[in-house]
Parts: structure tokens; sequence; C-alpha cells
């Protein structure tokens, strides 16, 4: 099963350009949305991840990944 990340585009915390490829090296077989969450409140302060439904959120992009990587779901061998 793949991993459902989403990420907002408009957040003042994450730089996409950076950001992005650390998801997908994180979890490559990720579906990652980008897109407003409506969620301006928290995004505005901090960085934050959806993933699998859960949101995590940090006060830096490095620690917010750092939260992200208990909830990647590992493939199946």
């Amino acid at each position: 099963m793949a991993n459902d990340i989403r990420i907002c585009e408009k957040c003042n915390h994450i730089r996409m350009k950076t950001f992005i490829p650390k998801l997908q090296k994180l979890a490559p077989d990720a579906e990652i949305t980008i897109g407003c969450k409506s969620y301006c409140g928290p995004c505005g302060k901090r960085p934050f991840v959806y993933i699998n439904g859960r949101y995590l959120s940090a006060p830096t992009e490095d620690e917010v990944l750092a939260k992200v990587a208990p909830f990647v779901k590992k493939p199946k061998v």
C-alpha cells in the first residue's frame, strides 16, 4: 500500500524545492499531493505534513521529517 502524503505549497515554512525530494527519499512509493489543506492557522506558524491521515508538525523541516518517518508504511516483501 502506498503512503498518502499531503503538503501545502503555500506553507511559509517549507521550501518545496528541497522538501519534496526529502519526502520522496523517505517514502519512495508515496503519493504526494500538493495543495491547500485549509489549515492556515498552524500552517502559518510551522511546517506540517499529513501522512496516512495523521497531521504532524514541528518547528523545522528536518524535525517534521523525523516525525513523519515512523508513520511511513514499509512495502511488504
